[in-house]
């Protein structure tokens, strides 16, 4: 194993140790204390590095400078990732497992409880063959999610300490909480970061380089029924749980995730709570395009509207927001930070594929907050799952494609 590759694994094993799952239920910054933990043990390993203007302000948020080492004007570039692990699975007591030279099959991450990594279900886990992957006990996710983009930054200017004849400018690294529950890029302060541009490191497959996302919004509908004891309730009652099934069936059954794919938008139905007398129905709403996107939000008033003609006014109220948009719109005119991430690909022996992201990323907030921000891969696969795994050798083309950015950057 190469003493890169070696170095990367130990800081990456000791990062997955941390529990730092964010909370949507909290309103503290961060949500989870775990977060703030694993924030100051950064904090001290990027001081014991030699980095400049370390920071840890008081929401969690880290900054940290790596200086230019040549007297040139050059822009100063930034690489961010995020503290956080879903709160889709535990990321408590993680139990990582390295197989090495992976052979191709199944993977039994507990043969007891019978938890296989299949390729019946996970068929691109055989893309990996003869790498050496990082795996779960079966029991937690992984923690690739973005653990690994913060392996990959750290040992990325832990290379260029190392190799002083590589001339680069100002680099400028930023790791944040809560980006898992959509609140990443709330508190981060751009103007502190003090970038032209910016990249995440939070994406999946080798070569996976985004600038597009989904615009985003969520819908909340909150029914109010009437309930009456059931034997006397000819007339009188009103089931919220009825109205919850009638709005449901009035959505698009083939405009969800499980039917749609690339760049075709969805309502996706996250949850359906109450009884008789009151109920809600959650949904988020994602397209590519501006326009449908704000079709798909229409859509949704005309739903409450309908409901409430059939079963009476003011049964049904809505609380619709915009999370996040698009940033192609504001990458765009800088494609140029696009040409040199596919460049520094291809130097480090990737093949870009350019792809829209069917979710969201910090980068599309800020983005829209003036630090244009495409995201690169990472290379986890099944986030946010128990089959999450990662492979050590695209952890290393990931290291070596932020190299040849900053590198690229300077010539």
């Amino acid at each position: 194993m190469s003493t890169i590759k070696n170095n990367m694994l130990q800081r990456f094993l000791k990062y997955v140790a941390f529990d730092t799952e964010s909370n949507d239920n909290a309103t503290c910054v961060p949500t989870t204390e775990g977060q703030f933990v694993f924030a100051r043990f950064l904090e001290q390993e990027l001081k014991g590095m030699g980095l400049q203007d370390v920071l840890l302000d008081e929401k969690g948020y880290l900054y940290a400078t790596l200086p230019a080492n040549c007297n040139r004007e050059l822009p100063t570039i930034g690489f961010i990732s995020h503290v956080d692990t879903s709160p889709d699975m535990s990321g408590k007591n993680v139990r990582p497992r390295v197989v090495e030279n992976y052979p191709g099959g199944d993977i039994v991450l507990d043969a007891k409880e019978n938890i296989v990594l299949s390729v019946a279900d996970f068929p691109e886990v055989e893309n990996y063959k003869g790498h050496d992957i990082v795996v779960t006990d079966g029991h937690t996710l992984l923690g690739a999610d973005d653990k690994a983009g913060i392996a990959e930054i750290i040992s990325a200017v832990e290379y260029l300490q190392q190799h002083p004849e590589i001339e680069h400018g100002k680099v400028r690294i930023a790791f944040n909480p809560d980006e898992e529950i959509g609140r990443g890029a709330h508190n981060f302060n751009v103007a502190h970061f003090g970038c032209d541009w910016a990249y995440t490191v939070d994406g999946g497959a080798e070569g996976e380089l985004e600038f597009e996302n989904f615009n985003a919004g969520s819908a909340t509908f909150t029914i109010q029924g009437r309930n009456v004891h059931p034997g006397y309730a000819k007339g009188k009652m009103l089931n919220a749980l009825r109205v919850a099934t009638a709005l449901v069936q009035s959505i698009p059954s083939a405009e969800s995730p499980e039917c749609t794919e690339g760049y075709e938008g969805f309502y996706h139905l996250m949850g359906i709570n109450g009884g008789v007398d009151s109920a809600s129905v959650s949904y988020i709403i994602r397209d590519h395009s501006k326009d449908i996107f704000e079709e798909r939000m229409s859509f949704m008033q005309k739903v409450a509207k309908d409901m409430n003609a059939k079963f009476g006014d003011s049964v049904v109220s809505l609380d619709l927001k915009v999370q996040y948009r698009n940033m192609r719109e504001m990458v765009e005119p800088k494609m140029y930070i696009i040409d040199i991430a596919k460049e520094a690909m291809q130097q480090a022996g990737v093949v870009p594929m350019v792809k829209p992201i069917r979710g969201g990323t910090d980068g599309a907030q800020l983005s829209f907050m003036g630090l244009p921000c495409p995201n690169l891969f990472a290379g986890g696969i099944n986030f946010h799952s128990r089959y999450e795994f990662v492979s050590l050798q695209v952890m290393e083309k990931a290291v070596m494609t932020i190299v040849k950015i900053i590198e690229g950057v300077a010539k």
